[in-house]
């Protein structure tokens, strides 16, 4: 054996109960398994790590993540890293950086710079890809060759699919563009891609019909991927637009994993038992549907997200140019403040709880850490006119916190039976949300040991089994014989998320080993140099 793991508390990341065992690696995979009550010498090894009784689980799977940039251009990655996250799946939201051409691929930086930077001014990536298969490539050179510092599986952004056959109107598809689209989804899924996502409330996006996404989700089930959007509404009309989802996949055939599944604003306070009844007459006539959520009240995105979807027909330039017009502007007020913008999930915008949490203008970095209320008052102007300046002056790129979330609707939808765990982690900004650093931790330590809203092995399983089985992943997810050694060591009595919102880069504790193919990422609580990360492909349809 290369490593023995010797006397874990076993969390085999099925929800069974754990046991206490010896766990040898060999070659990145796991060799044996022997418990006590088996007999025979102990495990030996070229190296015996004593775990003391401390928890040792499959390696946690994000799967939502926004660290498509991050993992080319940190090699660190501890904010993941450090948190036992050892596979983490991007294309988040319809909008990422393949399958593109030059012109589209320099629209999309811009448009989501606030989630990840990247834009086009920016020089610390080598965007050389064009295809999903080279971004793959990419991802597997790493740096120097070695790879990057966790494992990464990707999902086709639908949003980026039809701004590369449609651009950024706002109307149906032709026959030929849908055929373009088709073809692009085909070809990805062909080079690696385990599903795709939308962002139904982002341009392009959005802009797609029902009908155009079915389609689109026929290509992707002959591939036996899945269709994980971040739907039209998680306001006025969430439960709607979650039924849309589930019908939308029934009809085309395809599996549905539901981004960030949640129920937020003042109108969905106590309805998440409304969402699970749905979920589960869906289930119980045999749909495949999984969801997952961030164990957090506030959301994150771009101040640019919350404008009505016509305000963003055009592209990023057209926007700024309504920006700066008297008139679009305050028709852009009136439907953000009034009406309830699609954007902002069809409820009027309300001031106080959007946070600004980064921009990317240094004159602006004093705005971060106050609500858009709060920075207008300090300027003796409205809401809106402050929100404006902003979002002309960091040419689109603010990222905020919402702060329109339920606490009960947060504990009753992760106790679902298809329930994963998910960052949403945007890792941009001065002070991101905290969930980027503490997913993972947060969940162990707060809501299993502090709140027991999941037993500890319940938990493991909603952060490892259940997710690899949703990416059709095999020898993923679970600790058995044959295996990746894609394992975290933890300490279940004081595993915590370190990050808060007032400090939100900081580590979680409790979390002393890390492992990715048997090799150590974290050791002793600490960052080694490993880089044991690699692209994780979907194989083409059998």
């Amino acid at each position: 054996m290369d490593l023995v793991l010797r006397d874990a508390r076993v969390v085999d990341g099925t929800g069974g109960p754990s046991y206490r065992a010896d766990v040898g690696v060999t070659d990145g995979r796991i060799a044996a398994i022997r418990t006590e009550t088996d007999g025979g010498a102990r495990l030996g090894g070229a190296r015996v790590l004593d775990a003391g009784g401390l928890a040792l689980s499959p390696g946690f799977i994000d799967m939502h993540a926004h660290s498509d940039l991050a993992l080319l251009r940190d090699p660190d990655h501890s904010a993941k890293a450090a948190q036992g996250v050892t596979l983490e799946v991007i294309g988040q939201d319809g909008l990422s950086y393949a399958p593109v051409d030059d012109a589209t691929l320099a629209q999309v930086r811009r448009a989501i710079a606030g989630w990840n930077g990247g834009a086009p001014e920016d020089t610390d990536v080598d965007f050389d890809w064009r295809t999903v298969g080279e971004y793959l490539d990419r991802l597997d050179h790493g740096f120097g060759g070695r790879g990057i510092a966790v494992n990464a599986a990707y999902l086709i952004p639908q949003g980026t699919v039809r701004m590369h056959a449609v651009g950024w109107d706002d109307r149906p598809a032709t026959g030929a563009e849908l055929a373009r689209m088709k073809r692009l989804v085909a070809e990805s899924m062909e080079q690696g891609a385990v599903g795709m996502s939308s962002g139904l409330t982002y341009t392009p996006g959005m802009y797609a019909g029902d009908a155009e996404l079915t389609e689109l989700c026929r290509v992707v089930a002959e591939y036996d991927g899945y269709y994980c959007p971040h739907h039209r509404s998680y306001g006025a009309g969430a439960l709607q637009a979650y039924e849309e989802m589930v019908t939308l996949t029934r009809h085309a055939g395809c599996a549905l994993h539901l981004a960030h599944a949640t129920m937020n604003f003042g109108v969905n306070k106590g309805r998440a038992p409304e969402l699970l009844a749905l979920l589960d007459r869906a289930l119980d006539a045999g749909a495949d549907i999984s969801l997952d959520t961030y164990p957090y009240t506030p959301g994150c995105t771009t101040l640019v997200a919350m404008l009505p979807s016509w305000a963003g027909e055009g592209g990023p330039d057209t926007v700024l140019e309504r920006l700066r017009d008297d008139a679009a502007a305050e028709r852009i007020r009136h439907h953000l403040e009034v009406v309830g913008s699609d954007g902002c999930h069809g409820v009027p915008i309300e001031w106080d709880t959007i946070e600004i949490s980064g921009v990317s203008a240094p004159q602006l970095a004093d705005q971060v850490g106050r609500t858009v209320a709060e920075a207008a008052r300090a300027r003796g102007e409205t809401p809106w006119a402050t929100a404006r300046r902003l979002l002309i002056e960091d040419r689109l790129g603010p990222t905020i916190l919402q702060h329109v979330g339920h606490e009960e609707n947060v504990r009753a939808i992760m106790r679902h039976r298809v329930h994963t765990g998910g960052s949403d982690g945007i890792l941009q900004g001065a002070k991101p949300h905290p969930r980027a650093y503490g997913t993972f931790p947060h969940y162990l330590g707060r809501y299993a040991r502090d709140l027991g809203v999941l037993s500890l092995e319940e938990c493991v399983a909603h952060l490892t089994g259940r997710p690899a089985a949703r990416l059709r992943l095999p020898d993923r997810g679970l600790i058995r014989e044959g295996h990746r050694a894609d394992l975290v060591l933890f300490d279940p009595a004081t595993v915590a998320a370190g990050s808060t919102f007032a400090s939100p880069r900081v580590l979680p504790v409790g979390i002393p080993h890390v492992l990715i193919d048997g090799r150590p990422v974290i050791e002793d609580g600490r960052r080694t140099d490993v880089l044991a990360g690699r692209s994780v492909r979907r194989p083409a349809a059998r």
